[in-house]
């Protein structure tokens, strides 16, 4: 065969063999199917990715507490078997997918992260019922929304960096509208609410007019554009 016929069937094999390797990537599944694959797996590396005290809160089973934004993150994930699959969760999904990419850099084989976190986690009827009440009862919360005025609930979290950057006009608009009532609650603090609720994302905003929702948003909106919807 003649070189320049070679050559290109030569870098021919090799994008195949490259291409033919496996390649680790984390794998985002839904909460149920998430919880099937933790049945199914022989002792489970479930991996919370939240600081100690949203972890006192509520967690999964058998789920260890290594926090994403501590300082010995790498140190402590890198004593869990990376050949075995590993469950990664969090709050509502920001801290899990920094956390699922790091294992896959640190060699990790087997990554599954729970899309929405703990949120979606509730919103879908999977966690265990008790009576202990986190925050605000949903009789509370009833109470709250009664008004002659419109009422603007703002779901939030500390960590939330959409919920961040809409702190500042939305803490503004508190003082400065005087026909609409704004009321920020925050999600870690009002677990039973979101179940309550369904909410499964991170900011959510509910515009109340006579008790009735008039209008829902989840995720970053502008001033503007709020300004616009009030």
């Amino acid at each position: 065969m003649k070189l320049h016929k070679i050559i290109p069937f030569l870098l021919c094999l090799l994008f195949i063999s490259c291409n033919g390797q496996s390649k680790k990537e984390v794998k985002t599944v839904k909460p149920e199917e998430f919880s099937q694959k933790i049945k199914s797996t022989s002792q489970p590396q479930i991996l919370d990715v939240r600081t100690p005290k949203e972890f006192s809160y509520q967690h999964l089973e058998n789920a260890v507490n290594i926090n994403w934004n501590g300082n010995d993150f790498d140190k402590k994930v890198a004593e869990l078997d990376k050949s075995k699959p590993v469950f990664v969760y969090c709050l509502s999904g920001g801290r899990s997918s920094k956390a699922s990419g790091k294992l896959v850099e640190m060699g990790f084989t087997d990554v599954y992260e729970m899309d929405g976190g703990i949120v979606k986690w509730n919103a879908s009827g999977l966690a265990q019922k008790n009576n202990k009440t986190i925050g605000m009862t949903i009789a509370e919360y009833e109470k709250l929304i009664v008004s002659d005025k419109k009422i603007l609930i703002n779901f939030y979290a500390d960590w939330c960096a959409p919920c961040v950057k809409m702190k500042p006009y939305i803490t503004k608009m508190q003082k400065d509208l005087k026909d609409v009532t704004i009321i920020r609650l925050d999600a870690d603090a009002n677990k039973t609410l979101l179940t309550e609720l369904k909410i499964e994302e991170l900011p959510t905003l509910l515009l109340y007019e006579n008790k009735e929702v008039k209008w829902k948003h989840s995720g970053f909106i502008s001033e503007e554009d709020l300004t616009k919807k009030l």
